[in-house]
């Protein structure tokens, strides 16, 4: 397993494990951050920290900081 936040654009997986406490974490299952569900990486910008992820048909956008809260497994190009 690794961080969502390690991760380039264009590579798809799923999702393991949720951490974070409290609020993040509910905010982050309220998105469809749901363990299982599968997602694609659909662009990365490091200057603002910024991933865009495609996921249950929706693009949702995550901060670097809260993406490593989440664990992904079966990650391909």
């Amino acid at each position: 397993m690794q961080c969502l936040s390690d991760l380039g654009a264009a590579c798809c997986g799923r999702l393991a494990k949720l951490g974070g406490a409290g609020g993040h974490r509910r905010r982050l299952l309220e998105m469809g951050f749901v363990p299982g569900t599968r997602f694609r990486v659909v662009r990365r910008v490091d200057i603002g920290g910024v991933l865009e992820l495609e996921l249950r048909g929706c693009r949702v956008t995550l901060r670097t900081t809260e993406a490593r809260d989440i664990l992904v497994e079966d990650v391909f190009e």
